[in-house]
């Protein structure tokens, strides 16, 4: 199915989403952090833009086995784990096929929370604006992953900022958050990668390149 894309690719819309979000520029209270590993580029635009710190935080989708692009969970940093139990019921997946799927993603969210992090401690958010970024929202169960385990942290104020959304899911989220920014929320979504020019996967190295990138900043 070919879309009009919004966006020439992940940069792009990262300084577009920046645009929106003006009003945390220079404050100290703010820390912009991505999902990895496509939310990390419009995270690293966002924080350039707004002079704030960028980190990542680590979030895995539980995907149903043969249809990985669904979700039937989310785990986060900090132990939080999300079913999506209409997804679970309806399919009728059993409760050790999902252990292990967990499993196998908290041991490659372990891994990269190495690989991104290094020997840097975890972001301090307690009492901190904190502005979640991915590259959009489909189901939107990750970010509402991040969110339950970011409220743990005691943060003063939670923004999720995309740049594309489903419309449903932006309704849905906006209501467990301080606020949302969203530039767009097509009628027919489908799909994260259709509104973008230039889709391809971030990389492992590309997501440290930018933490990096970031720090020396």
């Amino acid at each position: 199915m070919q879309m009009q894309p919004q966006y020439k690719d992940r940069t792009d819309a990262g300084k577009q989403l920046a645009e929106r979000l003006t009003t945390y520029e220079d404050r100290p209270d703010v820390i912009v952090l991505g999902l990895p590993r496509g939310g990390v580029p419009v995270a690293h635009e966002v924080a350039t833009a707004l002079h704030a710190p960028l980190d990542v935080y680590l979030v895995r989708k539980l995907g149903v086995p043969r249809q990985e692009e669904l979700a039937m969970g989310a785990i986060a940093t900090g132990g939080v784990m999300l079913l999506n139990h209409d997804v679970i019921r309806e399919l009728g997946i059993p409760d050790e096929m999902i252990r292990a799927i967990a499993m196998r993603e908290w041991q490659e969210m372990a891994r990269r929370e190495g690989l991104y992090r290094g020997d840097r401690p975890p972001p301090e958010v307690g009492g901190k604006t904190v502005i979640l970024v991915d590259d959009g929202l489909a189901t939107g169960f990750t970010m509402r992953a991040a969110i339950a385990a970011l409220k743990k942290q005691g943060p003063a104020r939670i923004v999720v900022a995309v740049p594309v959304a489903a419309a449903q899911t932006a309704a849905q989220l906006g209501t467990e958050v301080d606020e949302l920014v969203c530039l767009y929320t097509p009628g027919q979504f489908y799909a994260v990668g259709l509104w973008y020019g230039d889709f391809r996967p971030v990389t492992d190295d590309e997501v440290r390149a930018l933490l990096v990138a970031s720090d020396s900043r």
